[in-house]
């Protein structure tokens, strides 16, 4: 595993379509599971009643998250929804394919934005991480909380940083950042 000597977080957007989304997921869940349970065509309807459970306790968990200011996380309401479409009657299984991929993707977008820096290289923890070397880079800067990275392919890179560092840690950077710069330009 790799030390990194500066790791930046970028500002993380508003959630509010993808949280509407996965919302949505668990109230067309609800309503199909409750809608086979009253037509008491469940073959196995204990299993319907603890996907109903857990996607309930899982929305209720998300909201009182969400309350706190936390950003919540659906994933477990939607693997249980995922679990009560695989027993439904005549099989649902690309929709329980499509929940288990929503789950998956649900956690991954929300994953904060960082950049890493270290002596060899910078690191972007998208997906799939985007690994650059300091050769290919004009400048790469910290001011008033927005980072700056310039590529020479004439690429360039703004994105505003969380909030949490200081003048002296923009100075400690932008200093690190220039000497790199140097170094990798002298070889």
């Amino acid at each position: 595993m790799k030390v990194y000597d500066f790791i930046i977080e970028l500002k993380r957007p508003s959630y509010r379509s993808i949280n509407w989304v996965s919302q949505l997921l668990y109230l067309i869940s609800l309503v199909v599971f409750f809608m086979i349970l009253v037509q008491k065509e469940a073959t196995r309807p204990y299993v319907l009643y603890i996907a109903i459970i857990g996607i309930i306790a899982s929305w209720i968990y998300c909201i009182i998250t969400e309350k706190k200011d936390h950003q919540p996380y659906y994933i477990y309401g939607l693997l249980f929804a995922a679990a009560g479409w695989n027993f439904i009657p005549n099989g649902g299984g690309w929709i329980t394919l499509f929940y288990l991929v929503a789950a998956l993707i649900e956690k991954q977008v929300k994953f904060p934005q960082e950049i890493a820096f270290g002596k060899d290289e910078i690191v972007f923890n998208t997906f799939p991480k985007k690994i650059f070397s300091w050769e290919e880079l004009n400048n790469v800067i910290i001011k008033d909380g927005i980072i700056t990275v310039d590529f020479k392919t004439n690429k360039l890179i703004q994105k505003e940083i969380q909030s949490g560092s200081s003048k002296q840690d923009e100075l400690d950077f932008n200093e690190f950042c220039q000497n790199r710069l140097k170094t990798a330009t002298a070889l």
